[in-house]
């Protein structure tokens, strides 16, 4: 499949996540609700990518790529318009989940096409620069048209999806027994990993014990929905934590960056995003490249460098409150999450059995994309009330 399809197929994605990081007032007031219960639609779009990356990569290595197009495509577009057309918190966050069940199935299938690094150093750039741009066109669109369009965004995906059908085989799948039990357990488990920043004391223990058991069940059916043979691969493992990290760091830092700059440069949300879009677009398309050439160098040297950068963002953030130090933590946070999706995921894939690289890529993702739920929660409740 052609590199700039691969692009398309997965980039919008990164608009229902950073879309709405300069529109929670707008969807405060359309919802009559307070900042918080708007971000929920955020939290939402968190849960279904990190429910649906791991179920529709299932799905991708059971049916083949051309059985998650159609799945992904009917999920993205039902989710859109329940989300646009109405303005209400429930439907909301009913229609964003389902909206980033479609938007994950594209994305997995997106890495699953990618047969180099440099076609998968594309797509995370791509997730890279569309979340780059995305706080400003999501501002853009909604003063233009209104924070209903603006919201549709991810739909955009699907016009790559033509291209996506034709650059697949239909016989590019293996057929395996279904496992409900494996599938429940870990529904529940990203259920409840997500509502964590928002329920610690409830969700924490919920999640601990659902992974224990989801951990167990892996020895029961060691081939089954979690793959045991990828579950307890250390290597693997490790690339999943990391990535995690680094996505906290970066969605943290993204919805925190508007309060920030209105605190210590008296900015309005417009000229914010604007502003945003040079330290994030910096992380974008570096990052492409660094995976593209990731290959030439070992994994620790790859890891070290990944690790080293996200502290540092960390910790530039935390210490200053001078705009351009600013600037470089969020530069910094977005060059390690993008370098690290794009590297990690090949990290992963890399060390774990040709047949279950769907399932690893799948996990690899509800890794990183859980950030997407923690970081915006941590952003919004680490925010002063006033």
């Amino acid at each position: 499949m052609a590199t700039p399809w691969l692009a398309l197929l997965a980039g919008p994605l990164s608009y229902g996540i950073a879309a709405p990081a300069l529109l929670l007032d707008d969807l405060a007031r359309a919802t009559g609700t307070g900042e918080q219960s708007a971000a929920a639609g955020v939290t939402a779009f968190g849960w279904g990518i990190a429910l649906g990356t791991p179920l529709l990569a299932a799905l991708l290595a059971r049916r083949g790529v051309r059985a998650v197009l159609t799945v992904a495509t009917v999920l993205l577009a039902a989710g859109t318009i329940l989300l646009v057309l109405v303005p209400s918190v429930p439907a909301m966050v009913a229609g964003a989940a389902v909206q980033a069940l479609g938007s994950a199935g594209l994305t997995v299938t997106a890495m699953k096409l990618a047969d180099s690094a440099r076609q998968m150093g594309v797509v995370a750039a791509s997730l890279a620069v569309v979340g780059a741009t995305g706080p400003l066109t999501g501002a853009l669109v909604a003063d233009i048209s209104s924070w209903q369009v603006a919201l549709a965004l991810p739909l955009l995906a699907v016009l790559a999806v033509p291209a996506a059908r034709r650059g697949s085989t239909p016989r590019d799948a293996v057929p395996a027994s279904f496992d409900p039990v494996g599938m429940a357990l870990l529904a529940m488990l990203v259920t409840a990993a997500v509502l964590v920043p928002h329920r610690p004391l409830v969700t924490g223990p919920a999640a601990v014990a659902l992974l224990l058991l989801l951990v167990a069940w892996t020895k029961v059916r060691p081939d089954g929905f979690l793959p045991a043979a990828v579950a307890r691969n250390g290597r693997f493992l490790a690339a999943c934590a990391l990535a995690f990290a680094l996505g906290v760091v970066n969605f943290a830092l993204l919805y925190s960056a508007p309060e920030l700059l209105r605190q210590h440069a008296g900015w309005e949300s417009t000229r914010s995003g604007i502003v945003l879009l040079a330290p994030y677009l910096f992380g974008g398309f570096c990052s492409g490249f660094l995976v593209a050439a990731s290959g030439r160098v070992s994994r620790r040297v790859a890891v070290a460098a990944l690790l080293v950068t996200g502290a540092a963002a960390t910790l530039l953030a935390a210490v200053t409150t001078a705009v351009p130090l600013l600037l470089a933590a969020m530069a910094l946070a977005s060059l390690a999450a993008a370098t690290g999706q794009g590297v990690l995921a090949l990290h992963a894939a890399g060390v774990v059995s040709a047949s279950h690289r769907a399932e690893a890529l799948g996990l690899f993702n509800l890794a990183y994309l859980l950030s997407v739920a923690f970081g915006p929660a941590i952003a919004v409740l680490s925010q002063p009330t006033v």
